[in-house]
């Protein structure tokens, strides 16, 4: 982009670092436009906090438990947004229908403030209606027990939910009779619960915090960290400032991970100075990472084939399988296809893998950059397979480290939110509660979304989330809502999902994270696991938006004791203490023992992690290494005028939810209608900034189109352009998925751009 200032409206190029007197004014705003200035100042001090509660943002965790600082810019706005002072009353409610509430942005929808009141859908008036609590639990358990069969209703929950609300709604599901358990990490990291356990016997990743303090090399592959994960700025910063190389590979020239000013250092505020991070940035093609890391294990076997001392061979013969195959694949996968399919040159990746050969540990951390793409397990493994063939698991200061994105989306998992659950969590659920649950797989979110076009679902029940906006295709996914028989959202505030009513709809409102929660017992906590695996408290402690507000885990329980008329579960049990649900997952859970102490002391307790061990649970008893046979894209989508497309979150946004309209670091502001390509593309094309150009999808059998949008010219890798989720969503077919996961192709979409004026003619 160019450095003058731009004649776009809502363009204007940002030269200076990420984070800040940048992140500092980002937040006052926040905390100006939504919180009473009061109580923000305490309400932030006590995030992350050993008495307070765990950030509703990303997973990156805390490395002290007593810090005064532990928020930053995108988690301050997540907290400022829940901890609103604005309301969605009744009064508002009626004076304004569905119809046109549903003709609002997201960003708007929750610009409004918090649900006040259990709502139900009023067909007569177009209206949401408040209800009383026991209307919409009675009404929902009676609309539930007339579904003929349990596999007709999803149940779907969002990476906020703390571990107790999702281990009931998994309870109750699975009592209810069904393994159907859409949910968000379905969307971005489910390459990594279907990879991992593959290669290395867990769907985790296995490196600490303390790792980061002795690794001599980072590998970041496919992430933007100032934005979805902006917590792990500081341990990059930290890394960085210790001389350690970090190595970046993404399509987009990301700020935060060229320099970065650390908030809370006195001296690089005082003095307006900045921290590069990366010490190396390769802009790799959308896509072409399975190339790039193909580039660099190539290299790395030839040279080892020279001098046998690349690789750590005892290692492999120790701890591995499969090395042969994978040797015989790079052999066979020509330097011609790396770079085509990568967008590097050999002399880029040789590089790459100089600094990696050097490294005596080295960590490797990827995003959805990695995992949203039709290859994305594939992919996964690919880096699994790199670090094994150094040993770098299962050694101090090296491993695997998937960003999680939600605060508790791997927690969900943990405790039973999957569609795949082990023979062994099913068997210790029938001998602890006394039903029999079911054995058959159910549905993923890809799969739910195809039932409901397909007719076969009946109803959806969503725990948090926004689950039609967040799948791609809403062509098909929004019409399919609608034909429900029953739709329940338990959100904290208005959202499109929520709009595209069933025949029966109810939305009930919940506490949030900074909210106080007191129960029979007193006062709870609820407990969530990090992206490392350290599982600990968090506790609000503000006043609730309103009085009629219940926890989730109440209105699980409560809903599904209106619902499972003949259950023995202690389901009203659960509702007084949270320690009681805790004590049911200690039983039916390894790795939970002495939950409810443990949670009590600082900073919690880390999960088993066998393979930091070097315990491999797989079918072998060793790490698998795997095969991805050749680099080359699908000929049907190819040719001189494809590109692919990446959708992706602004600065203001974290994943459906819309902070504001600006885009800071990538210098948008006002506007989300635009389309990053770089100049090359823009010149091959007849293109110039500013144009308007109609985005298709190189598509066979539909034709999927986003119209009037504005080109930016930005550095990002040629063949690749950038566009706001979930606007994008339209471009992506739902059926175009990573098959082995399930995962939304969101990071590679093909797509041909035209200067609408030339489609039109």
């Amino acid at each position: 982009m160019s450095k003058n200032k731009s004649p776009i409206p809502g363009v204007k190029p940002y030269n200076g670092p990420a984070g800040g007197w940048g992140a500092l004014k980002a937040t006052a705003i926040a905390v100006r436009t939504q919180m009473d200035a009061f109580i923000a100042p305490k309400t932030l001090l006590n995030t992350n906090q050993p008495d307070g509660f765990d950030c509703p943002g990303c997973a990156w965790p805390d490395k002290e438990h007593h810090s005064t600082f532990q928020f930053c810019e995108n988690g301050a706005k997540a907290v400022t947004w829940e901890a609103t002072k604005k309301r969605v009353t009744p009064e508002f409610l009626a004076q304004n229908t569905v119809t046109e509430l549903l003709k609002k942005s997201d960003f708007e929808l929750e610009g409004y403030g918090r649900l006040t009141h259990p709502l139900s859908y009023d067909p007569i008036t177009d209206t949401l209606i408040p209800v009383s609590w026991d209307h919409a639990f009675s009404r929902i358990g009676e609309l539930l027990r007339d579904i003929p069969s349990p596999d007709s209703v999803e149940f779907y929950t969002s990476g906020r939910a703390s571990n107790e609300a999702a281990y009931l709604f998994q309870l109750f599901a699975r009592e209810y009779g069904t393994n159907n358990f859409p949910d968000c990490s379905n969307m971005c990291h489910e390459p990594t619960s279907v990879g991992l356990p593959q290669s290395i016997g867990i769907g985790k990743g296995t490196v600490s915090l303390d790792d980061f303090d002795s690794t001599q090399l980072i590998i970041a592959i496919g992430h933007n960290p100032g934005t979805n994960h902006p917590r792990m700025m500081g341990t990059l910063h930290e890394v960085a400032r210790r001389g350690v190389p970090i190595v970046v590979f993404n399509p987009l020239k990301e700020r935060a991970l060229e320099r970065f000013t650390d908030p809370q250092s006195v001296i690089e505020m005082a003095t307006y100075s900045s921290t590069n991070i990366a010490s190396s940035y390769y802009q790799v093609k959308a896509g072409g990472d399975a190339a790039a890391l193909k580039g660099v294990m190539k290299t790395l076997l030839s040279w080892d084939n020279e001098r046998g001392d690349i690789l750590d061979h005892d290692f492999i013969a120790e701890h591995t399988q499969g090395f042969e195959a994978v040797v015989e694949d790079l052999d066979h996968t020509t330097w011609q296809d790396i770079e085509s399919e990568s967008g590097l040159s050999q002399a880029d990746l040789e590089n790459v893998a100089q600094l990696y050969a050097n490294s005596p540990a080295t960590i490797i951390t990827y995003g959805m950059g990695i995992t949203q793409h039709n290859k994305g397990t594939a992919n996964v493994r690919l880096i699994a397979d790199l670090l094994l063939m150094k040993g770098n698991i299962g050694k101090k200061g090296a491993g695997i480290c998937p960003l999680r994105g939600h605060s508790n989306v791997q927690g969900n998992r943990t405790v039973g939110i999957t569609e795949k659950p082990s023979t062994e969590f099913l068997q210790k659920i029938e001998q602890t509660f006394g039903f029999r649950p079911p054995y058959k797989h159910g549905h993923d979110a890809v799969n739910a979304m195809q039932a409901m076009v397909d007719g076969k679902a009946k109803a959806l029940i969503c725990l948090g989330g926004n689950f039609a906006v967040a799948l791609p295709d809403p062509e098909l996914s929004f019409s399919a809502m609608r034909t429900l028989d029953l739709s329940v959202h338990i959100g904290t505030k208005l959202n499109r999902s929520h709009l595209l009513t069933a025949k029966n709809t109810f939305i009930l409102p919940c506490l949030g994270r900074t909210e106080l929660d007191v129960q029979a017992l007193g006062r709870q906590s609820i407990t969530v696991e990090d992206s490392m695996s350290m599982v600990h408290a968090s506790s609000g402690k503000l006043t609730p938006a309103s009085p009629l507000l219940k926890s989730e885990p109440a209105i699980v329980a409560e809903m599904a004791a209106a619902t499972l008329s003949n259950s023995k579960t202690p389901w009203m049990r659960f509702t007084e203490s949270y320690d009681l649900i805790r004590d049911m997952i200690e039983k039916t859970i390894s790795g939970f023992d002495n939950y409810n102490q443990r949670i009590r002391v600082p900073g919690g307790f880390r999960m088993p992690l066998p393979a930091v061990d070097r315990v491999w649970d797989t079918p072998t008893g060793k790490a698998m290494f795997s095969v991805f046979e050749g680099v080359k894209e699908n000929k049907s989508v190819s040719g001189d005028d494809v590109l692919r497309l990446v959708t992706l979150r602004s600065h203001d946004q974290y994943n459906t939810t819309i902070y504001a309209l600006d885009d800071r670091y990538r210098g948008i502001f006002g506007r989300r209608d635009v389309l990053f390509m770089s100049e090359i593309d823009l010149i091959s094309r007849g293109l110039k900034e500013g144009d308007k150009v109609t985005i298709e999808t190189v598509s066979e059998n539909r034709k999927l189109q986003l119209d009037n949008i504005t080109v930016v010219s930005f550095s990002i890798a040629p063949g690749t352009v950038g566009a706001y989720y979930p606007e994008a969503n339209v471009l992506i077919p739902l059926n175009y998925i990573d098959k082995e996961s399930g995962t939304p192709s969101y990071k590679s979409t093909p797509v041909r751009v035209y200067a609408t004026k030339d489609l039109v003619a």
